[in-house]
C-alpha cells in the first residue's frame, strides 16, 4: 500500500461559518493504481487531493505514505519529503515562465542537488517520453496548452516520485491534448508502473481510470475498480 488516509476531515471557518469539506475520509491505493476521484464541485475532491499531497492539513485524521505519517511531519521535513516522494501536475500547469522546458523539468532534481549530468540525462529521456524533444529550449509562452501540461507531467516525473497527483489536469485542454495526455499518462503507468491519482469531472479522464472513487459531500459515495 503507497497511500492511507485514516478518518480524514478538512473544516474551513471553524470559529466562523463552518464549511465540512471532507467528513472522515477512509482511503488505501495501492501502487500501479490509474485512479479517478470524482464528484460534483463542492464534494472536496481537490482538498483530499492537497492533504494527501501535505499541501494542505487535515482538521482530523493520518495520512501515511508509503507507512509514514506526514500529518505529524513539522514544515521542514513535509517539504523534504513531498520533494522526494510525490510529483504535482495541476490544472494551471504551474510552469515557471523565465525557464526552459528543459529548466522546468529539471527545477525539482536541482533541488534534490542531483548532478548536472545526472539531470540533462533524465530530462532528456522524460522530454522524448512525452514526445517534446524538438521543445528543450523553448519557454511555456512559447508553447500550447497541451504542450505545457507534457512538459508539467514530465516534471512531475523528474524527481521518480512515489506517484503523481494530478488535479483536474485536462481542464484546460481540447480532445487532441487531452487523449494525448492521457496516452502518455497510461503508458507511464503501464509500463513504469507510475501511479496516478487524479481530480476530475472530465469523462474522458473518468472512462480511462481503472478505478473510479465518488465523493458526495465530503465522503466516499461509491469505490468502484473496473474489470
Amino acid at each position: 500500500m503507497i497511500i492511507q488516509t485514516k478518518g480524514i476531515t478538512k473544516i474551513y471557518n471553524p470559529n466562523k461559518i463552518p464549511v465540512n469539506a471532507l467528513n472522515g475520509v477512509d482511503l488505501q491505493i495501492e501502487e500501479g493504481e490509474f485512479t479517478a476521484i470524482v464528484g460534483p464541485s463542492g464534494s472536496g475532491k481537490t482538498t483530499l487531493l492537497n492533504i494527501i499531497g501535505g499541501l494542505d492539513q487535515a482538521t482530523q485524521g493520518e495520512v501515511l505514505i508509503k507507512g509514514e505519517n506526514i500529518s505529524k511531519m513539522p514544515d521542514n521535513q513535509l517539504i523534504d519529503f513531498r520533494k522526494n516522494n510525490i510529483g504535482f501536475v495541476f490544472q494551471a500547469y504551474n510552469l515557471i515562465p523565465v525557464l526552459t522546458a528543459k529548466e522546468n523539468v529539471g527545477f525539482v532534481m536541482l533541488l534534490q542537488n542531483r548532478s548536472k549530468e545526472e539531470r540533462d540525462q533524465r530530462v532528456l529521456e522524460l522530454l522524448q517520453s512525452v514526445g517534446l524533444e524538438d521543445k528543450v529550449n523553448k519557454r511555456p509562452s512559447e508553447l500550447s496548452g497541451g504542450q505545457q501540461q507534457r512538459v508539467a507531467v514530465a516534471r512531475a516525473l523528474a524527481p521518480k516520485p512515489a506517484f503523481i497527483l494530478a488535479d483536474e489536469p485536462t481542464a484546460n485542454l481540447d480532445s487532441v491534448s487531452t487523449n494525448n495526455l492521457l496516452d502518455i499518462m497510461a503508458r507511464l503507468n503501464e509500463e513504469e508502473k507510475m501511479t496516478f491519482i487524479f481530480s476530475t469531472h472530465d469523462q474522458r479522464v473518468i472512462d480511462r481510470a481503472r478505478r473510479v472513487i465518488t465523493l458526495v459531500d465530503g465522503k466516499i459515495a461509491s469505490d468502484q475498480v473496473k474489470s
